[in-house]
């Protein structure tokens, strides 16, 4: 099976510890693996990549049926589903079932829109596209742990300064979620924008600050750098990105997976963009009546500038 690759100094095959917390035994199975991708050996990674590539079977096959399938054996999978600080990997198996029950609806409404858009042209291509989108959201719908997501919005909310870097595809992104949330604050920052160093603004940062990286294979080797450097400095670290093989989640307090599966030949952002545009929101609605006030106090300045026109 093909492995992404990572961008890591060394093996680490030691057994994983059990959280001290009982937070992470209520997480998705695809965010255990991803938290403690780095700390597992390379067969059991290959188990997970597995797992990951194939729910359905893993849910509803026998374990030797799955290690039949995939080649591994099957005390492989119950070293993983232990290391995951599951009991066995029955109740591995049983998270799957879970998470593939809430999607059913998801994946029904999706392959129906997907055979009513057989037709080529124009209407066929927005259907394909329209049904991407939406599945993608449906499904991060079903994934994430919306008490995780809040607990991030929260840390935000506090920081001193929130940083922001996305590489390559993710370039704008950050730029988006930026112009966004400077309406909010004037705390948060773009790094490596039109050149500036990203080294210098991660030098002034600490326990105190946040740093967003949105990443997405490829990996950009200076997101990878830059959130060693962070997590270095005690900095928050949240990391947005679309495999559980990403190496930055395993050392992210928030890390959070995204479905990009799209119509096209491109990583799809539109579950990205969700996720960012929800963050904001929620920010907002936090901020109290000082972000309403320089919102306003924003408008003004833009249309003094002439910045923009009002029609």
């Amino acid at each position: 099976m093909k492995h992404l690759k990572h961008y890591e100094s060394r093996e680490n095959t030691q057994k994983l510890r059990a959280s001290p917390t009982g937070a992470f035994l209520n997480t998705s199975f695809q965010q255990r693996l991803a938290q403690n991708y780095g700390q597992l050996s390379p067969r059991l990674r290959e188990a997970g990549d597995y797992l990951v590539a194939n729910p359905l079977d893993t849910a509803t096959r026998s374990l030797r049926s799955v290690s039949d399938e995939s080649g591994l054996a099957p005390a492989t999978f119950s070293r993983l589903a232990r290391a995951l600080s599951y009991e066995s990997f029955e109740d591995l198996r049983d998270a799957l079932r879970a998470q593939i029950g809430r999607q059913v609806a998801s994946f029904a409404s999706r392959a129906e829109g997907l055979r009513k858009s057989g037709e080529n042209g124009a209407r066929g291509h927005l259907d394909r596209a329209r049904d991407a989108a939406v599945g993608n959201i449906d499904k991060l719908l079903t994934q994430i742990d919306a008490d995780r997501f809040e607990a991030a919005v929260n840390r935000l909310h506090t920081a001193r300064k929130v940083a922001l870097l996305g590489a390559l595809g993710s370039t704008g992104i950050a730029e988006y979620l930026g112009y966004m949330a400077n309406f909010l604050g004037p705390n948060w920052t773009q790094l490596g924008r039109m050149g500036a160093s990203i080294g210098a603004a991660l030098a002034d940062m600490d326990e105190r600050d946040a740093l967003i990286i949105i990443t997405k294979p490829p990996y950009a080797r200076v997101s990878m750098r830059a959130a060693e450097m962070a997590h270095a400095q005690g900095v928050f670290l949240m990391v947005i990105t679309d495999s559980h093989a990403c190496p930055a989640l395993r050392i992210a307090q928030s890390g959070f997976i995204v479905p990009t599966e799209g119509s096209n030949f491109f990583t799809s952002y539109v579950g990205t963009l969700f996720l960012l545009e929800t963050l904001v929101a929620m920010l907002a609605s936090k901020a109290g009546p000082d972000a309403a006030e320089r919102i306003g106090e924003i408008e003004r300045r833009s249309r003094a500038l002439q910045e923009v026109i009002d029609i």
